[in-house]
């Protein structure tokens, strides 16, 4: 397992290297209030949910309920600034984790706000939450 130590910094250099060459430094300067294409909000949400889901001590799985903002950076990837509502649902860890699940009702009923910072390199298929806070709705 040598080489996998190597994998992350090659993967940020080839990514560096890729965002010069298309003269992306230019042109963007900080985040930018830019709509996600569909295949990168999906991909980009799923694995926000996912992280929240493996970090949370709650009994019941989350999922994202609405994306309320999004905005961009490009640097050696992209960087998403998300703001999220998320609500628990029926689904029980343990459970075959479905984004369908129908949210809670009444007294287990729970949505959160959270803001997110997710770098990725969508090319990749490399995402790496760097900042995450969730206040109840």
């Amino acid at each position: 397992m040598e080489g996998g130590r190597w994998r992350v910094p090659l993967l940020v250099l080839i990514a560096l290297t890729l965002v010069a060459k298309l003269g992306h430094f230019q042109r963007w300067e900080g985040f930018q209030e830019r709509p996600m294409s569909k295949k990168n909000m999906n991909s980009t949400l799923n694995f926000f949910i996912q992280s929240y889901n493996n970090n949370s001590n709650d009994t019941y799985l989350f999922r994202v309920q609405k994306l309320i903002r999004s905005q961009m950076q490009l640097t050696t990837g992209v960087e998403y600034k998300v703001t999220v509502k998320i609500g628990r649902t029926k689904c029980k860890r343990d459970s075959k984790k479905n984004s369908s699940c129908p949210l809670q009702s009444k007294k287990l009923k729970k949505s959160l706000i959270c803001e997110s910072l997710i770098y990725t390199v969508p090319w990749m298929k490399y995402y790496q939450m760097w900042n995450n806070s969730c206040l109840e709705d």
